[in-house]
């Protein structure tokens, strides 16, 4: 076989997905199996026998790996990660001890991004802005095909620029940050002080008739119009792709892009504003082509 064979594995807090690619990026192998629950030794053994099983006869191949988290700059080490086990682990260096071959790791809005650019919905673009709405928000940048970190490896994180100074409390320790308005959880929560009523987003998407409804849709279009529409003024991209669970939202790419093309510095803006089409298989694909 090539050498240029890649293997990506895509760490989720359920299941581990790993699938093995040829040269043209055709997929040879792919397996999913469940994630061992709190125990990080466990992750890495069942990571280390999964692609020993999809490389055996392989000679030469890169490796890959899709994280849930940041990565220390200072210290490399996993930070703020949902999957608690991971947290101040070095899981890059533990595989490549384990595997004998480099490792490179991103997070996965990084690695969505990679992947949507390359093989995806903006395979035809070179300057690609990749956002997660889901859970969190995050984001990643990709120039020519390459993932564009950053200095401070923190490229692409616009769900920590602030929307709102001196507004909601986020957990990284600031206040006003995009995450604690435009995420999941978030759009849940202000429902919930604006109805008193308890509901899951998709049971929201359908009572936007209403007064409530019709407030809580008008401040959703308005944050995620300003918030994208910065990330356009400092990075002007040839295309943004949505990605996560919002991105299913339909006026994203009506309403939501009019929002952002009204307060871009810019007589005009025709920055496509499209969905994935890689879904959830994504970040498997992204982390095989961490180079």
């Amino acid at each position: 076989m090539s050498p240029f064979n890649r293997v990506g594995v895509d760490l989720g807090g359920t299941k581990i997905e790993a699938v093995l690619l040829d040269e043209g990026l055709k997929t040879l192998e792919r397996r999913r199996i469940a994630t061992p629950k709190n125990d990080y030794d466990g992750i890495v053994s069942s990571i280390a026998n999964l692609v020993s099983d999809i490389t055996l006869g392989v000679p030469d191949f890169t490796f890959g790996i899709c994280t849930p988290g940041a990565i220390s700059r200072r210290t490399g080490v996993i930070k703020n990660s949902n999957t608690q086990c991971l947290m101040g682990r070095s899981i890059q260096n533990d595989l490549a001890a384990r595997l004998g071959v480099d490792v490179c790791q991103e997070n996965d809005a990084n690695c969505f991004a990679i992947a949507e650019a390359t093989m995806g919905s903006a395979a035809d673009h070179n300057v690609v802005f990749g956002v997660i709405m889901g859970t969190g928000v995050g984001g990643g940048v990709v120039i020519d095909k390459k993932l564009h970190a950053g200095r401070n490896l923190i490229a692409g994180e616009w769900g920590h620029h602030t929307l709102h100074p001196n507004g909601n409390p986020c957990y990284c320790g600031k206040s006003g940050c995009v995450e604690t308005y435009l995420s999941g959880p978030a759009l849940e929560s202000r429902w919930t002080g604006l109805s008193n009523q308890s509901n899951r987003l998709p049971e929201i998407l359908t009572k936007l008739d209403s007064d409530i409804g019709r407030q809580w849709k008008t401040e959703f279009l308005e944050n995620f119009g300003v918030a994208l529409a910065n990330v356009i003024d400092i990075l002007d991209p040839d295309i943004i792709v949505l990605g996560g669970g919002l991105s299913n939202i339909d006026f994203l790419y009506s309403l939501g892009r009019d929002s952002i093309y009204e307060k871009v510095f810019s007589d005009g803006i025709d920055t496509p504003i499209v969905k994935n089409s890689l879904g959830d298989s994504a970040g498997v694909f992204g982390a095989a082509l961490l180079q």
